[in-house]
């Protein structure tokens, strides 16, 4: 790849649509701070250290990516939702549907890269088609909105606040909310599925479970004080892995060959916890295997939903 195919690349990662596709084939980008072989195994629940733990931002600002307006798309609506301490609003789409005698499930599906936009959205279709209801939040500093982006921690505050919004939609089920996300909502959906009890299945896609790989390539995405160790660990499900709370999926692309060791080690830990896990890879990259992750996130969805464990 020429130099100037690099930067032309570099640039596009920053499109709202590209989320961290082919992420690893980017030159690699200098970083401060050490990146372990293997990031240690915490003791603690990921819930309970996050409710005394507070990020040191020492940049606030903005999330970094390009965005559009947030108008909802066709089949869409566009409503609100509050969180931090109630001072931000924030908004999200939720997929159109008639309410009937019976509750429907819901997914809260995060989407991929720092923004949102209507490309994340159409590829909620089958969610849809599978007769749930498809909530996708904006997080913080996104989008043009409130906030100040933290890269991984104070979002997952935001991604709660999300599933309660969902939880009390006219005509959801709240007994059965399920989560999935694709790329940096792939990390957020492990790191989400660590904290709450509220979601009976996770479906992490080409998520990094390790913060501390993650920023040694993006070091330009950090706004921590990466001279704390456990900024990166707080954002790493590696870290946490015992910690999981309901049955998880995860799965990356078969041109992703990066996340392979690191998905293996999560789901290894996970289990010796007694968490329910599978890994598994689809045919394509980053961006052309989504599709097909999706469609499998359904059927793992309607498994959990009928009792059907995942295999170790």
């Amino acid at each position: 790849m020429s130099s100037r195919e690099q930067n032309s690349f570099f640039h596009q990662r920053r499109a709202v649509l590209a989320g961290l596709a082919g992420a690893f084939v980017l030159p690699r980008m200098a970083a401060a701070f050490d990146v372990p072989d293997e990031p240690r195994l915490a003791k603690h629940d990921y819930a309970k250290v996050r409710h005394h733990f507070r990020t040191k931002l020492l940049q606030k600002g903005p999330a970094p990516d390009k965005y559009e307006s947030l108008n909802a798309p066709a089949d869409a609506d566009k409503i609100f939702y509050r969180s931090g301490y109630g001072e931000l609003e924030l908004a999200a789409w939720v997929s159109k549907y008639k309410r009937e005698r019976a509750a429907k499930p819901a997914v809260l599906f995060l989407h991929g890269g720092n923004a949102m936009g209507i490309g994340h959205w159409q590829l909620m279709k089958p969610y849809m088609d599978a007769g749930y209801v498809v909530m996708m939040p904006s997080l913080r500093g996104e989008n043009g909105q409130m906030g100040n982006f933290s890269g991984f921690y104070d979002e997952v505050d935001d991604v709660l606040a999300a599933t309660e919004r969902l939880a009390h939609l006219p005509g959801v089920d709240p007994e059965r909310l399920f989560i999935a996300g694709h790329s940096i909502g792939g990390t957020l959906t492990m790191l989400t599925a660590m904290t709450t009890h509220k979601f009976r299945a996770a479906a992490p896609i080409s998520g990094n479970p390790d913060a501390f790989r993650f920023f040694n390539r993006y070091p330009q995405d950090i706004r921590f004080d990466d001279s704390n160790t456990h900024e990166f660990e707080v954002r790493s499900a590696l870290c946490y892995a015992h910690s999981f709370k309901c049955p998880v999926r995860v799965v990356h692309g078969t041109e992703e060959p990066h996340f392979n060791d690191r998905a293996d080690l999560l789901a290894r830990r996970a289990r010796g916890a007694g968490v329910q896990i599978e890994t598994e890879t689809v045919a394509g990259n980053h961006t052309s295997a989504l599709p097909t992750e999706i469609e499998q996130s359904i059927r793992f969805f309607h498994g959990v939903a009928a009792g059907v464990s995942p295999q170790p």
